[in-house]
């Protein structure tokens, strides 16, 4: 049985309420998308309407912030009097895009202005005392901070003491103790009268800009996105605005460095949105910032030379590269402590490990939350001190559990979902037993699963461009405007195969009638034999989404949540099932007639019963066929069979064939009274799938370069070099050795100098590999309806 990981809440899901009715007459929008902007508080035809066209004119008066007038003629005095200005950022992708904005705009203004990107690692967050220093005895005479600031109480002192204005622009969380700056510029100010208070760090610093230069500075709307997206503000109100805008400058952005980022991460510009700003661009951004010095992603949005931002592009590629090698390899360590005895009865969890680079705990502390559910703080130990990042669920507030235990930490701050902390190694087991202890005072374990608000049911047929279109109407999505989330409830689910290169991810298509439709799930790949085994009793979840592939568009439902009510007996589980072999039975009635048993694994149980056992690979066959039972028959299918059994007597279909003719021709012509499908595949090539054209082209590089290499020693070697599953890159030197680019003798390859040009598909090892996967997708991803269904159909 499958579980829902949340609870779904839906609402008026087959009827739109009389109000969504009328909205959608007097806007003539989908009566569907009516409701979900009912439910998400536009009632009235004004609030829809203004929603849905975002513009200009919904942007305030950069004025109403705080101190904004202030700040903006201190700004203007240093501008005229060529003070030194600094600009302060931060680390991030919200700090990064806040710094260009003003670094650009004060340039423009003919400023005397630098920039300092604090150091995450030596710097840390926010003003360091040390760092303000070392600037004004470089000659920074103004400090103008952006996404940063509200906190720096000691730094701004000492800038204070030094005879050093410091304006402060910030978004976060305001302290008790506000710093003696000369200006806040801040969207909720105490007392301020500023409307919309979700601003971001590039919010704020746009608004600065847009106050500087006495109008809405268009060219900085692609930084003003980026950051406002990277962030996770809410994206209502001017933030929907910035982004919408935003996002159009990006697509026609004439910025070498963001041209070349974009390229390098396979973005294409014509397609860019909310989630190619949130999965592609800010991540890059933020790896420079994680691992090292996130300087050079200001010079990178900021450069004019084509030449120097390609090179910074690169090394922001290979950079975030890198971190994605530590988040996997920090991610599996996590997840097997999670795992073990000492973790996996715990509420909470806190995971340590020595030599885990800390710009990436984060990352890590997410992926443990969205395995597990539990809140979860991941540490790097080190000379005796714990640092690292935790991440929460909705029902537990992490900021608060560990605010009362300050006195076990040296360092610590954060929010209800995320905190940083460092605290010394000896206190692990104490701030554990009292994360446990957080967790039963806010009731953790009772408060369920979090919920998820369903904007239909759907069924299959009702998924169409048009509706796709009018929901694309409420994009940008983000927090506070999410995308929305249909559930499909009534539809079987065919063509289940785990997909990606470590088979990670789930694809399948919901079918309702002659209407199919596709759908994926990342991380769900473990999912298929249970789904496999009751496809018809499946409930999916997911948004709509338009996929573009070689021009072609296409709709897909990319799966939020699933839930199978179903529990699957060991009989009709597919894949780790090890399913006992049914006894012969003397008159089992047509629908009988075949048991769906397939398995990855096999065991002596399922060759104990009378009846003859098939094999279509003699590997199988040798390692097998000794170990049945008296009386039984073991037989390799290696042609004609011409042997008609009696007539009570069940055949089992031990492994799976390379033709699915095969099999037809086999239970034809021994026409058995009863067929166990083992149909034994110990790795699923169509999972695998076919190589890429840059795989080959990998190895045909690699070939061309190395000479000599002993592949029957030094094949695992191999395969990690060249970053490939070893049974894909067995297969692919086979391809390469029938084309004749490469030559073995005795284990050691060597590429042919100047080859004759052969089609790979032409080689007999490539033929076979496609006509597997053909037999392994009508076999073995198949329903355990189609199955039966087709063997029967071989029998009569």
């Amino acid at each position: 049985m499958i579980a829902a990981q949340y609870q779904w809440n839906i609402k008026h899901v087959d009827q739109p309420s009389a109000e969504a009715q009328a909205l959608a007459q007097a806007e003539s929008i989908s009566p569907i998308v009516a409701q979900i902007l009912w439910n998400r508080g536009y009632q009235t035809a004004e609030t829809v309407h203004t929603f849905l066209n975002p513009g200009p004119e919904q942007l305030h008066d950069p004025n109403l912030l705080h101190d904004m007038a202030k700040g903006v003629a201190r700004i203007e005095d240093a501008i005229g009097a060529d003070q030194q200005i600094t600009i302060y950022g931060d680390y991030d992708a919200d700090g990064v895009t806040s710094t260009s904005i003003l670094y650009e705009t004060l340039n423009e203004m003919g400023a005397k202005v630098n920039y300092y990107i604090p150091n995450r690692f030596t710097d840390g967050y926010g003003p360091n005392v040390a760092a303000f220093k070392k600037l004004i005895a470089a000659g920074t005479q103004l400090f103008v901070t952006v996404d940063n600031g509200v906190a720096g109480n000691e730094a701004i002192a000492a800038a204070n003491e030094a005879g050093v204005d410091v304006v402060v622009t910030d978004h976060h969380e305001l302290p008790q103790e506000l710093p003696a700056a000369y200006a806040i510029i801040h969207p909720r100010y105490p007392g301020a009268e500023y409307p919309f208070g979700g601003l971001s760090g590039a919010g704020v610093a746009f608004k600065v800009a847009q106050a500087l230069r006495e109008e809405i500075p268009q060219d900085l709307l692609d930084l003003a996105a980026i950051g406002t997206v990277a962030d996770l503000v809410p994206l209502v109100d001017e933030n929907r605005v910035l982004v919408y805008y935003g996002l159009q400058l990006l697509k026609q952005d004439e910025r070498p460095g963001l041209q070349a980022l974009m390229s390098g991460a396979g973005l294409k510009p014509a397609e860019l949105d909310e989630q190619s700003i949130g999965f592609g661009i800010a991540p890059r951004l933020n790896a420079l910032g994680r691992l090292d010095d996130a300087s050079p992603a200001v010079e990178l949005l900021t450069t004019l030379d084509d030449e120097r931002a390609k090179s910074l592009a690169k090394d922001t590629e290979q950079k975030n590269r890198h971190r994605q090698d530590l988040v996997k390899q920090i991610s599996a360590a996590a997840l097997a402590e999670a795992a073990d005895a000492d973790h996996r009865d715990r509420p909470t969890l806190i995971i340590s490990g020595h030599d885990w680079h800390e710009g990436v705990l984060g990352i890590v502390a997410s992926k443990v939350v969205e395995t597990t559910g539990k809140p979860t703080l991941v540490v790097n130990i080190q000379d005796g001190r714990a640092k690292g990042s935790g991440r929460s669920v909705e029902a537990f507030n992490l900021f608060t559990a560990l605010d009362g235990h300050r006195d076990l930490m040296t360092a610590f701050g954060g929010h209800h979902m995320a905190v940083g902390l460092t605290f010394p190694e000896d206190q692990l087991g104490v701030l554990a037993d009292a994360l446990d202890a957080e967790a039963g005072t806010q009731k953790l374990t009772e408060s369920g699963p979090s919920e998820l608000a369903v904007a239909a049911s759907l069924k299959v047929a009702d998924v169409t461009m048009p509706l796709y279109q009018e929901l694309a109407k409420m994009a940008p999505f983000g927090t506070d405007n999410l995308q929305p989330l249909f559930a499909f409830e009534s539809a079987t689910l065919t063509q289940i195969k785990a997909i990606g290169q470590d088979h990670s991810h789930l694809k399948f298509q919901l079918q309702e009638g002659q209407h199919q439709l596709n759908a994926i799930q990342f991380g769900a790949g473990k999912n298929v034999p249970a789904l496999t085994a009751a496809p018809s009793d499946a409930a999916v979840l997911g948004a709509i989404e338009d996929n573009v592939w070689q021009g072609r568009h296409s709709l897909q439902v990319m799966v939020k949540d699933l839930k199978l009510t179903t529990t699957v007996t060991a009989e009709s589980t597919v894949a780790e099932s090890q399913p006992t072999a049914p006894q012969a039975a003397t008159s089992a009635p047509a629908t009988d007639r075949v048991v769906d048993a397939r398995t990855t694994r096999l065991n002596q149980a399922m060759f104990a019963a009378f009846g003859v056992y098939v094999f279509f690979h003699r590997n199988v066959y040798q390692q097998l066929a000794r170990q049945l039972p008296t009386g039984a028959t073991a037989l390799l299918v290696d042609g004609s069979v011409q042997q008609p059994l009696p007539a009570d007597t069940p055949a089992f279909i031990v492994d799976c064939p390379d033709d699915t003719s095969d099999l037809t021709r086999v239970l034809a012509e021994l026409k058995p009274q009863q067929v166990t499908a083992y149909l034994y595949k110990k790795e699923s090539l169509s999972q695998l799938g076919m190589p890429t054209r840059a795989q080959y082209a990998k190895l045909f590089k690699f070939v061309a370069t190395h000479q000599q290499v002993d592949v029957g020693h030094q094949l695992d070697q191999l395969a990690t070099f060249l970053r490939l599953p070893r049974t894909q890159l067995v297969f692919m030197i086979q391809v390469f050795f029938e084309c004749g680019f490469i030559t073995i003798d005795h284990g050691i390859m060597n590429g042919v100098a100047h080859p004759e040009h052969k089609d790979l598909t032409t080689a007999p090892s490539y033929q076979l590999r496609q006509q597997q996967v053909q037999t392994e997708d009508a076999l073995l991803s198949c329903p355990t309806a189609a199955l039966v269904q087709r063997l029967q159909a071989s029998l009569t």
